[in-house]
């Protein structure tokens, strides 16, 4: 039998912004009848494929084929022409029109010059029942389920398209049952002959529905495999990184005895972002988080700081109770956050690195206490000199500082405030060599002098280097802890790829 021709090819893809290459020489195939896993971690190149592949992106070099002929789309409506839809993880419908009206909008039958109602709502049900499904189509699409929006979404972009389907992300919203329902339809796609690209970071989903998985790395592809004989081990090892051959011989983390408890959480829980977890936190400890994107390590830093409020746990502080609504609670009882996206949620760019350094002081300290010109001047020169932060003066904005530069500004925006406990999500993620191992060093300094941290971090060496315990997380749940001697990166690894039922 010869071999199949791919549905659809990207050959040799680059793709730069400005001076960033964010894709280098990366190529996926697509074949019909197929499921295929795109996978990676944040920074990957993921997003920027698709956008490509779909027509928002045009790529400066390599090539696309879809059955056997060179194509260019030019815009994501071109790429519908073509043949390629997408559905996201947020249903880019319109939730205050009709089911039908979302399923038809921009190509509504008409009749004398206005829009043939009966007609495209009896349309809409044929369409609909292909997929099994029996809705009200005349009825607003947000008095539906996520699950039915997505499955909404699905028939609109395959009913346009019709070759090549890209899901991103799409089960991030749904529970076990909805999610068994929207694979159901993908398995349907599938027997159609369809091409079904499926973004996600749930392995226990891409084992069940997916035939082949491509994995990206910092731009680059890995490989793609079929998941048939694809252990889970080599799949994680795929989109982490190699397997350290040799572990540090001397590791900070291990030596350290972790003081009085400080905070402790039972029973917490958000549904939908975290299963219910319990957690001590000792003074002087550090609790590194490892787990691949989309394990639940962000939604739990979430709601340690109190951005996101539980629906279910009890919190203790220095041994009494205390609550988290929001974080400004978080703030009075002496917890800082550091964030993963700094641009977005961490510096604020058009301030000076003054304003910047001040803002949660302030915060604490209240706004009917307003601090002084020379008390800000005098904190801002302190934590520029102390974290040795690169910039021209106070006053300068934060947005032109580098990567490094901004995540110190972020730091010592909380350090001002002199926290107990320091929750960091990737505080070394996009910085230089240099300003990554000052912040190491001053994660570990922080420490020994009695702080309590909570760091995730997709660097595993860097976690087993600096941490008395590690929790890894799976699927938004603890799969297990690791201390002292036993955390290493090949540890980390196998409980993050171990099956769910032998997970302890």
């Amino acid at each position: 039998m010869p071999e199949p021709s791919p549905l659809l090819a990207a050959a040799q893809i680059d793709k730069s912004f400005l001076s960033h290459k964010v894709l280098d020489n990366v190529g996926i195939e697509l074949y019909p009848g197929e499921v295929h896993a795109l996978l990676g971690e944040n920074g990957a190149g993921k997003s920027t494929l698709i956008k490509i592949l779909t027509g928002a992106y045009t790529h400066d070099a390599g090539t696309i084929t879809l059955e056997g002929r060179p194509i260019h789309p030019r815009d994501t409506r071109h790429a519908q022409e073509l043949g390629i839809g997408t559905v996201y993880q947020e249903v880019n419908l319109l939730p205050n029109m009709t089911v039908a009206e979302n399923l038809y909008i921009g190509r509504q039958p008409m009749r004398m010059g206005f829009v043939d109602t009966r007609r495209m709502e009896r349309d809409a049900r044929d369409l609909l029942s292909r997929y099994d499904l029996d809705v009200d189509v005349g009825a607003q699409l947000d008095t539906y389920s996520v699950a039915i929006q997505q499955i909404v979404a699905i028939a609109r972009a395959v009913d346009i398209s019709g070759k090549v389907l890209i899901l991103d992300e799409p089960t991030a919203s749904l529970d076990s049952h909805e999610v068994e329902i929207l694979f159901s339809i993908i398995r349907q796609l599938k027997s159609r002959g369809l091409a079904v690209v499926f973004i996600t970071h749930f392995l226990d989903q891409v084992y069940e529905i997916s035939d082949r998985v491509t994995v990206l790395r910092n731009g680059r592809r890995v490989g793609s495999r079929p998941i048939a004989g694809l252990s889970r081990m080599d799949l994680v090892t795929m989109m982490l990184g190699e397997a350290l051959e040799h572990e540090d011989a001397m590791r900070i983390g291990a030596t350290r005895q972790p003081g009085e408890l400080y905070a402790a959480f039972r029973n917490y829980s958000l549904a939908g972002k975290t299963a219910p977890f319990d957690l001590d936190l000792h003074k002087g400890e550090i609790v590194g988080v490892a787990g691949l994107l989309g394990s639940g390590r962000t939604e739990m830093a979430r709601l340690l700081f109190g951005i996101d409020k539980p629906d279910t746990g009890e919190l203790t502080v220095a041994g009494k109770p205390a609550r988290l609504n929001e974080p400004r609670d978080a703030i009075a009882l002496d917890f800082a956050f550091a964030p993963e996206d700094r641009k977005l949620d961490g510096i604020v760019g058009d301030l000076s690195v003054r304003e910047n350094i001040m803002l949660a002081l302030q915060a604490h300290r209240g706004w009917m206490r307003p601090m002084s010109g020379a008390e800000q001047a005098e904190l801002a020169d302190r934590f520029i000199k102390a974290l040795d932060i690169r910039c021209t003066g106070p006053e300068q904005p934060v947005k032109f500082l580098s990567g490094g530069n901004q995540q110190k500004v972020v730091l010592a925006r909380w350090l001002a405030t002199n926290p107990k406990l320091l929750i960091l999500d990737e505080p070394t993620r996009g910085i230089d060599v240099g300003a990554h191992a000052e912040i190491i060093r001053m994660i570990n300094r922080l420490c020994d002098e009695g702080m309590s941290l909570f760091v995730i971090s997709s660097e595993l060496e860097e976690i087993t280097a600096y941490s008395s315990r590690v929790l890894v997380l799976r699927d938004r749940a603890i799969a297990g802890e690791l201390t002292g001697e036993a955390i290493n990166t090949t540890a980390i690894m196998e409980m993050i790829a171990s099956e769910p039922e032998a997970a302890q």
